[in-house]
């Protein structure tokens, strides 16, 4: 029975194999920092409110202008025919079944227009800046004529990362797991599109100065994904930024970094309701959403669970993921006192 989210994970493991269970839950180097983004969790406890009226409640709430049914977003994540031969559609369709974002990678197995073809709810569009900046306009451009809502810029991967159990267990892209259709996507083909050999797409003198750049390339919302640093996020807004992702990448670039949970409070309260404030990394209950929110986040993102739900069973398998956080924040809610995403206080929480 898949009664967590650590049953999909068993399950996904077994359908995906060892090579390819190592990219969708492998990390940098040895795990560390990706074992503390849900271990930071853990250490935040609960602190209910009794004999309050909550036979009435909502999760619902509004993300940069988006009414969502639930403040979990589907987080960028590169490849999803590893997981499933549908794809980026069966997550497009998860994500409008739920009520909420999905957020496209640049590394999707689907072209952008596709997925847009499947999708009846909002989309944003991830990605990263390449050397050649001529490429990265044309991406964005596209994105946003395809019909997204929403621009994520990663801003923590100037290389990537040192993924160890990708080496481990031999880890190979194939050529059916990335959209033929990527060739203005930065020239990102097979073998280029993994590894060390993105190294080479990515540009690593992405500075401050080139964010207005961006912010002048489109007028959808601007996100930064890849702030830990209260000075960062500041900065990020006075660049223009209309919102900010608390994420280590899910400790798949640097291993011994802060986890994203320990770092959420610093980056809130240094930004206040300055911009959007959303936060991934760990998540696994519906009571971790309800502890992000109460710790200053608007809305929390998922990747691996997602990835884990479309091996289990595409698109029904994602829904199921879903619902389960859902269910769970819901019941977080009731017995915390908490009727609405609004009532989500810091009082209601304690670090231990």
């Amino acid at each position: 029975m898949l009664l967590t989210l650590g049953d999909f994970e068993t399950a996904a493991a077994d359908i995906l194999g060892a090579a390819d269970a190592a990219f969708v839950s492998g990390a940098a180097g040895e795990g560390r920092t990706r074992d503390a983004n849900v271990a930071a969790f853990d250490a935040i406890r609960l602190l209910p409110k009794v004999l309050v009226d909550v036979s009435h409640r909502s999760t619902k709430t509004s993300v940069l202008g988006h009414e969502i049914d639930l403040p979990v977003i589907l987080a960028p994540s590169a490849m999803h025919r590893i997981s499933h031969p549908d794809g980026e559609r069966a997550t497009a369709r998860a994500a409008a079944a739920a009520g909420t974002i999905m957020v496209l990678s640049l590394g999707s197995s689907l072209p952008v227009e596709e997925v847009m073809a499947a999708a009846s709810g909002p989309v944003w569009f991830q990605a990263y800046v390449g050397k050649d900046r001529g490429r990265t306009a044309e991406v964005l451009h596209r994105a946003q004529a395809a019909g997204c809502s929403g621009l994520v810029v990663t801003v923590d991967a100037p290389v990537v990362g040192g993924r160890v159990a990708e080496r481990r267990h031999g880890f190979e892209v194939r050529p059916e797991w990335f959209a033929a259709g990527h060739e203005p996507f930065y020239g990102l083909i097979p073998p280029a599109a993994a590894g060390a050999a993105a190294t080479e797409l990515w540009d690593p003198s992405l500075t401050w100065d080139d964010v207005g750049w961006l912010r002048g390339l489109t007028d959808l919302p601007l996100m930064l994904k890849g702030i830990l640093r209260a000075d960062d996020a500041v900065r990020a807004v006075a660049e223009g930024a209309e919102g900010v992702i608390v994420s280590n990448h899910g400790g798949r670039q640097l291993d011994s970094v802060v986890a994203s949970m320990e770092a959420l409070p610093e980056v809130s309260d240094a930004v206040g309701d300055a911009t959007t404030v959303m936060v991934d990394g760990g998540v696994r209950r519906g009571g971790d959403v309800f502890k992000a929110l109460a710790q200053g986040a608007d809305a929390v993102l998922v990747g691996r669970p997602v990835m884990w739900g479309l091996a289990v069973g595409g698109a029904s398998g994602v829904e199921q993921v879903l619902r389960h956080l859902a269910d769970e924040l819901e019941l977080t809610m009731a017995l915390c006192g908490a009727r609405t995403v609004e009532e989500i206080t810091p009082d209601l929480i304690r670090s231990s």
